[in-house]
């Protein structure tokens, strides 16, 4: 049932959205071993932002805190995206970035996590379709979605 004064459809992309880019990045990492490098994590941490916002613009009742969670997951969204815009350069080698490798997991013996840990670069593309990386992917997606939800946020009541 959707709250009146918020239209269906941003509600559900301020929710699918993220949850979908989550559900991609962990399938990649536990289904195909691709290793999320540091600004991967970071465009993670604000995908997880937005699906916290997304979950409480369905929870919630009234119509203003649903529209400020619906903005605030769209917000959370095109932070991701920007990153993954930031951190595509990287790959490309259009600038540099802020880090040059990390590791992934730390777990029992932090030393021996970290010495069998795999050196995981921001600067390389674990994976590439038509010469877009993930990073790419979620920069493209994410921006757009954002500014989907904005627009369909803006529209009059009865039109979405």
């Amino acid at each position: 049932m959707s709250t009146p004064a918020v239209p269906a459809i941003p509600r559900a992309l301020a929710l699918a959205v993220p949850a979908g880019a989550m559900a991609t990045a962990l399938i990649a990492q536990y289904v195909y071993n691709l290793a999320p490098c540091e600004m991967c994590w970071w465009q993670r941490y604000a995908h997880i932002a937005a699906l916290v916002a997304g979950l409480a613009a369905w929870a919630l009742r009234d119509a203003g805190p649903v529209r400020s969670a619906v903005w605030l997951a769209a917000a959370g969204i095109a932070v991701s995206g920007a990153i993954g815009a930031f951190h595509a350069g990287v790959e490309y080698h259009w600038w540099q970035g802020f880090t040059a490798c990390t590791t992934t997991h730390i777990s029992g013996d932090p030393l021996a996590a970290i010495m069998a840990a795999p050196i995981v670069r921001c600067d390389v593309p674990a994976w590439t379709f038509a010469g877009i990386s993930m990073a790419g992917f979620n920069a493209i997606g994410s921006l757009g979605a954002a500014v989907v939800i904005a627009v369909l946020m803006q529209r009059k009541k009865g039109r979405a």
